[in-house]
């Protein structure tokens, strides 16, 4: 091993990009998004054709495989493997050339589909196979997957819009392909390099008449669209080059898209476009009391023309009742049903579009299918397609160790075989006691169907296996596919034989050879590859770890299965351009090692090795220094991974075993300082204002000393409401709250807090006070759970028989008042668990609390200005996550001619005091400089700024000079002077 440690320093030494082949990098890479486990030797980031170049020479030089990995959201372990990873989605992602009048694009792998349409957007064309998996897959990946989505009805599958590719063969030579007529492959034949023998021995596979009729009559129905099992030799076949009949040119891509980078390496792919889709759209969710209706339906529906026909079962949408990134996205449903069949139309004209809704809906009624027909228009129709599209995801929200597998979930059969073959495959599951989740494709008889096991079980992993062969004997029967889209991968390669008979199967592996004579390509994946019950994620027999915790983690059975939800689709990995908040360090760095999925890997691995102390691997340390604790993750990943909960209960057991740094704890007790320091404000904010003091203090405990330290306000918020609280509080209210008064309200922003108790005051609530505990912030964010805990059960006590729905909790800083909602519930002991839960029900964010009160008439815009005023609103992380801001748009927004405009920004990069850490302060800037910095600079000054945050306030200010000001100090303004 020292000797290729050696040979891989001389690589790395040589590279334009970057090598690493550290325990961290190779654990992050063991993985996909399947079920399958392999640590790679080493991992790369070529940043161009000379990179590859050089990894594939270094491949067949020490006979190491070579696997060119995207996004890593293959669901068939295609990119899992004991060689060097190539990671092209770094570097590799620029879009080319667009030629607008013969719609085409040229890109490189990298490039991820949702970004490539919306730069194709003006030009009025757009790529039409589309992914679940669109805002963070990458097209090299579509190619290697031959990728279809839920519009392949209309659009195909990436197959049929592949004109071109640039690639690199397994000699590292260079070769393009693109149709060819007769004498051109005449002419590649006669070649003498790696890829005039490819075009040779293709010839003489498809020359012979007995292979001929042996690739016709055992590859899956040529009308069955989706069908990707094994390499497209049928394809191949039918061209004028081996079929008199056929008229299609001969084009070595539709051997390419789906081969999984197992035949040559992309570096270049040319894409046919297509006009953007009509506007006039309908969505039509139709409510069926079982799936099996459903089947049945589809056929009905299909008969309408419709753009998309896609199926999504109870199970699936049960998951998503509690899930927080999905819940508004159910708008649409009635009741509980047994599955949703979603039929989108498109045509020309609205008249078009609602004529054939109509006319389905009424057909539908006839044939008595379906109970409830609620038809989806405009901006709601993404939200529903979310709601499809999240399928994957939220199966990691499944309790306990048995989950949802990829196993037969992308058989393909002809729709008119559907409801039959789905009765067998019941009954098949029925046998052997299983249940399965039924989603996706149904307008094209593809459905993702994922049996329940438990792979960390023996028996369940023997029956892994079991369910797999007897799936594809019962695919063979109605000559389906038992790949529609997801490919072979090493989960389906074993059957292959089952599938396309055994000389076919020759025929694969004899094509490979032709191409990778060294089988260095991606070796393993579609011809010879391990048993599929193989290289899984878990060690089958082996009991997890019950770990003692601080938080309850109790609703995923333990810390370890909290990571374990993460099942790597990869929703964290998408890029600045598309919005959201998760995850912030990633949308920096674009770093594989900085995304959720990544922390994720690293917890559930580390935390899961025998015979250590599971919280004293300095892995995981590093690994979660650079999460910001935004809790992005929580609400936007679709499994619900909580990252920066995992975060604080490792640094309480890292701190049990290593001692809590100093800066930690002048963080975690900064409000006893500005308690002190609130007694004499002048004395104490000049010392932290003072350029030599505050430099050596920031020097001394680590700051940045680009940061300004938050100075303490003239009075405290609670003297202040002591002194003139009684006089203001109307004697008729309307309605009274309780205030918390968190510990930056209290010292830092304390006009913030005098502006609220005016304005409520003012509005005729009556505002309480109740002698409290602090939020325990600052202890939950570096860690100090049981410090934490202490304050939590101290303020549940306070709280507890006070708070309900006649006098909630309202808090001005976000991540304190909703600390109540988010963090307590775990942390206090169980028998506070309900009480708890009742005040975080009534824990409101002060912005919540008005808009709900405006919305339910208790206050009229006419207490407010008639002045114009345009506001840019930065709403806080945890808010988002936990909360929403749509509440401080609709508080902005009470004064009749204020207009308020949210940036599209995710975390501001500053999360609490992550961005003073001198080690942390460049990536907070960076991940400022996104979007939310630009926004604002390039804003008029008559523009206001608000931020609910008061960490995002100052992060705003040290990096564009404005102040931004509370929502609620805001609205406080805007009252009408008496």
């Amino acid at each position: 091993m020292d000797s290729l440690d050696s040979k891989f320093n001389s690589l790395k030494g040589s590279l334009e990009g970057e090598f690493k082949f550290d325990i961290i990098t190779k654990t992050i890479y063991s993985t996909d998004a399947s079920d399958y486990k392999e640590e790679p030797v080493a991992v790369a980031w070529p940043k161009g054709i000379l990179d590859l170049k050089k990894l594939i020479f270094f491949a067949l030089e020490e006979k190491i495989g070579l696997t060119i990995r995207a996004a890593g959201t293959s669901l068939a372990g295609q990119v899992v493997t004991s060689g060097i990873i190539a990671d092209i989605s770094r570097h590799m992602n620029r879009i080319l050339e667009v030629n607008r009048e013969e719609k085409w694009v040229r890109v490189e792998p990298g490039v991820v589909l949702d970004e490539l349409n919306m730069y194709l957007r003006p030009f009025g064309l757009f790529f039409g196979p589309e992914t679940s998996t669109s805002s963070r897959c990458n097209m090299g990946g579509m190619v290697g997957n031959n990728s279809c989505g839920s519009h392949s009805l209309v659009y195909g599958s990436t197959r049929d819009h592949t004109l071109e590719l640039k690639t690199l063969l397994s000699d590292g030579s260079e070769a393009t392909f693109a149709p060819v007529d007769k004498n051109t492959f005449d002419k590649k034949c006669r070649q003498d390099n790696l890829e005039g023998k490819i075009y040779r021995e293709l010839r003489d596979i498809l020359d012979d008449p007995e292979n001929k009729k042996s690739i016709r009559d055992g590859y899956p129905d040529p009308r069955i669209n989706r069908r990707n099992t094994g390499y497209a030799l049928d394809l191949l076949l039918d061209s004028e080059i081996f079929d008199t009949k056929s008229e299609k040119k001969f084009n070595f891509c539709r051997l390419l898209a789906g081969s999984e980078g197992t035949l040559a390496v992309t570096t270049e792919i040319k894409l046919n476009l297509v006009p953007l889709p009509p506007a006039c759209k309908t969505l039509v969710c139709v409510h069926h009391r079982d799936r099996d209706e459903a089947f049945l339906a589809n056929l009905v529906a299909l008969k309408f023309k419709p753009s998309a026909v896609e199926l999504t079962d109870d199970r699936i949408l049960e998951l998503t009742k509690d899930n927080l990134s999905q819940k508004n996205n159910r708008f649409f449903l009635d009741g509980d049903p047994g599955a949703i069949m979603m039929v989108e139309f498109a045509r020309d004209t609205v008249e078009e579009v609602e004529s054939v809704t109509d006319e389905m809906i009424k057909a539908l009624k006839k044939a008595g299918y379906g109970y409830s027909y609620p038809v989806v228009r405009g901006k709601d129709m993404a939200k529903a397609w979310e709601l499809r599209k999240a399928g994957l995801g939220v199966l990691g929200k499944m309790k306990g160790d048995r989950r949802t597998v990829s196993l037969v979930e992308d058989t393909a059969v002809r729709v008119e075989d559907l409801p039959a073959y789905m009765d067998d495959f019941a009954k098949l599951l029925a046998k052997y006691g299983k249940d399965s989740v039924y989603h996706a494709h149904i307008g094209t008889g593809e459905l993702h169907i994922r049996p329940v096991l438990n792979l960390k079980d023996s028996g369940d992993v023997e029956l892994f296996r079991t369910i797999g062969i007897e799936t594809a004997r019962l695919v063979k029967k109605y000559r389906g596919s038992l790949s529609g889209e997801h490919g072979d991968g090493r989960l389906r390669g074993e059957f292959i034989p089952l599938i396309l008979g055994e000389a076919n199967y020759q025929l694969l592996k004899k094509l490979k050879a032709s191409w990778d004579p060294e089988n260095i390509l991606n070796p393993g994946k579609i011809v010879d590859t391990p048993l599929m019950n193989t290289f899984l994620r878990y060690e089958p027999g082996t009991l997890t770890p019950e770990l003692e915790t601080v938080y309850d983690f109790s609703s995923t059975e333990g810390i370890i299965r909290a990571a374990e939800k993460c099942n790597g689709s990869g929703d964290c990995r998408k890029s600045i351009k598309l919005g959201g908040t998760m995850c912030p360090s990633f949308m920096a760095t674009m770093d594989e090692e900085k995304c959720t999925r990544a922390r994720a890997n690293i917890l559930r691995e580390f935390l899961s090795l025998k015979n250590s102390n599971p919280w004293d691997h300095k892995e995981i340390y590093d690994i979660l220094d650079l999460c910001l604790g935004c809790k992005g993750c929580k609400s936007e990943c679709p499994s619900g991974v909580d990252i920066a909960k995992m975060k604080s209960e490792f640094l309480q057991h890292w701190y049990d075993k290593h001692g809590i740094p100093l800066r930690t704890l002048l963080i975690a007790y900064i409000s006893t300082f500005n308690r002190i320091g609130s007694f004499v404000p002048d004395i104490y904010n000049f010392f932290l204002k003072n350029k030599v003091f505050s430099g050596l203090l920031k020097r001394t405990i680590g700051f940045a000393s680009e940061r300004s330290i938050p100075i303490v306000y003239k009075t405290s918020l609670t003297r202040w409401i002591k002194k003139n609280l009684a006089s203001m509080n109307p004697s008729k209210p309307i309605g009274k709250l309780c205030l918390f008064i968190d510990e930056f309200t209290n010292y830092n922003d304390t006009e913030a807090g005098i502006a609220a108790v005016r304005l409520l005051t003012a509005l005729n609530y009556k505002v309480e006070v109740a002698e409290h505990d602090l939020s325990a912030r600052t202890f939950i964010s570096k860690g100090l759970l049981r410090k934490a805990r202490k304050i939590a059960i101290k303020n549940i006590n306070t709280f507890s028989g006070m708070i309900d729905e006649n006098l909630p909790l309202v808090g001005i800083e976000p991540s304190a008042i909703l600390g109540f909602r988010d963090e307590y519930p775990d942390l206090v002991n169980s028998d506070l668990r309900e009480k708890s839960k009742k005040i975080a029900g009534n824990s409101f964010m002060v912005d919540e609390f008005i808009a709900n009160e405006f919305k339910a008439g208790r206050i009229g815009r006419d207490k407010f200005t008639d002045e114009d005023l345009e506001i840019l609103l930065h709403a806080h992380c945890q808010q988002k996550a936990v909360s929403s801001s749509a509440c401080s748009v609709e508080m902005l927004s009470i004064p009749a001619n204020y207009r308020v405009s949210e940036i599209p920004s995710g975390c501001c990069g500053m999360a609490g005091s992550f961005g003073y850490e001198k080690e942390h302060f460049e990536l907070s800037k960076k991940i400022g400089e996104l979007v939310l910095f630009p926004e604002i600079l390039k804003s008029s000054d008559n523009v206001v700024v608000a931020a609910p945050g008061t960490s995002c306030r100052h992060h705003i200010k040290d990096g564009t000079g404005r102040i931004a000001k509370p929502p609620v100090v805001i609205l406080y303004e805007a009252l009408k002077k008496c």
